[in-house]
């Protein structure tokens, strides 16, 4: 569906000096990188412009503008001007025609310029601050341009707000339609009420901003989705990751641990990277401040296995070979190769796997011939793998609620919800255990990329059939 209107919504974003209009513009925007957020006061001193998309089209044209300061000197400057008491737009066209628009108040005569320009305005006020007479004036000054006006009352998520004392004072002066937005904490459905309010009171424009608000709609769930398969690739490449070392050398096997864990930390810190980038956020917006130079994802708590023939993955095998009998030679075959000795029952297992197909047959083949010659693998865990889910799960619930004016970086909760039932991992990551070839972490770009991204499909299945 098309905007009824050719021409974009043009829409100032006006307020006090440090109220965030800045803020709400890059959350907006999605952009961290617009403009300049700081405490400091009258960060903005120029008018800055950027353009809304909807369907690959400009529906809205923001402008963010300097902050205004002294509202009740301007209105006695005004009052003392010979012309029509409601005649609004005229008197503020008098004023930005008289020496002072370009002297004290050069920078309330930007905003009042840009104001006469646009179709709407969006009144920005910190909701920490107590209702004040320098708001009240600004209000006044503001409204004699004759534009749409909608408050939209900021950081109310901060347990410092005073949303209800706001409302009270906006009604008296007669703004009953006010939007309570974060631009820190942010959220999807606070942002559409944001338009939806002003469309009420600018219903020329109710088309176009229904546009863009279903657009938003379905931008979040196109990253929601983009941010899972995401996570299911990485997880994959993971789970399929092995090093081997000489069985009984202590030293072999922990620089066979070390490998093995910085792989895996570069492919998570290549994840972050790039869900980041989804997201529209920065590296500083995932930095820890404890030292971690891999974005703050370290893995430090997950263990790592040494036998290839874990519980887990034999009861896999087990089951797709067809029943308990099977899962109990395979189990009896990884005793015996632990031992060093490879029983004739083992074999049998194993070539019936290959005979029926059983995913990653071969691979066991290879891996008994590994223990007979005194090679043991290194894998990651259930506990590690998980670990590594469950970090990814909530970075991306971290980023989808993450306004882009927050300033502080993203922390990850330690104790962290289960990424997946805990009956155990899915199927699609122990079958990815049993092929090596897929992941890049063993073989880099000669890993069978057609392969681990047949594994990754399943496993995203999986995780968004659980997630629902």
């Amino acid at each position: 569906m098309k905007p009824s209107n050719v021409k974009p919504l043009n829409l100032s974003v006006v307020g006090h000096t440090n109220v965030g209009k800045t803020s709400l513009m890059r959350t907006l925007m999605r952009d961290v990188t617009f403009g300049q957020v700081a405490a400091a006061s009258a960060t903005t001193r120029q008018i800055e412009g950027a353009r809304l998309l909807a369907a690959g089209s400009a529906v809205v044209e923001l402008f963010d503008t300097p902050g205004l300061e002294d509202a009740g000197a301007l209105i006695e400057q005004i009052e003392t001007q010979a012309s029509e008491r409601h005649a609004g737009p005229e008197r503020i066209g008098a004023f930005l025609a008289s020496k002072d628009a370009a002297g004290r108040f050069e920078q309330e005569a930007r905003v009042l310029a840009q104001m006469l320009e646009s179709d709407a305005a969006l009144y920005v006020i910190d909701a920490r601050e107590p209702v004040l007479g320098k708001y009240q004036d600004e209000l006044s000054i503001l409204s004699l341009c004759a534009r749409p006006i909608l408050p939209v009352l900021n950081f109310v998520a901060n347990r410092h707000s005073r949303v209800d004392d706001w409302r009270e004072a906006l009604s008296r002066v007669g703004l009953h339609a006010v939007a309570e937005f974060d631009t820190v904490i942010f959220s999807l459905e606070a942002e559409a009420r944001l338009w939806r309010r002003l469309a009420t009171l600018i219903d020329t424009y109710a088309p176009t901003l229904d546009q863009l608000v279903a657009d938003r709609e379905s931008q979040a769930k196109w990253q929601r989705s983009s941010g899972q398969a995401m996570i299911a690739e990485m997880l994959v490449d993971a789970a399929a990751a092995r090093r081997t070392a000489e069985r009984g050398d202590e030293t072999a096997l922990e620089n066979a641990n070390r490998s093995l864990r910085e792989s895996i930390t570069r492919r998570e810190q290549r994840f972050v990277e790039q869900l980041l980038e989804l997201y529209r956020f920065a590296d500083a917006d995932y930095q820890r401040h404890d030292g971690y130079s891999h974005l703050g994802l370290p893995i430090e708590r997950g263990g790592w296995a040494t036998d290839l023939f874990d519980s887990a993955t034999l009861a896999f095998i087990g089951k797709r070979a067809g029943g308990g009998l099977a899962a109990g030679a395979a189990a009896g075959a990884a005793v015996d190769v632990a031992t060093g000795g490879l029983s004739l029952g083992a074999g049998t297992v194993i070539g019936a796997l290959a005979a029926g197909g059983v995913t990653g047959a071969w691979q066991l083949r290879r891996d008994i011939g590994d223990r007979v010659r005194g090679r043991i693998g290194v894998m990651a865990d259930d506990a590690a793998l998980t670990s590594l889910a469950a970090r990814a799960f909530a970075l991306l619930d971290a980023l989808g609620q993450r306004g882009h004016a927050a300033q502080d970086p993203i922390e990850i909760a330690r104790k962290l919800p289960q990424p997946w039932p805990a009956r155990g991992l899915p199927g699609p990551l122990l079958k990815a255990r049993l092929d090596p070839r897929i992941s890049t972490l063993n073989r880099g770009n000669d890993a069978d990329a057609e392969s681990r991204h047949s594994f990754a499909d399943e496993l995203y299945k999986v995780l968004t059939d659980s997630a629902s």
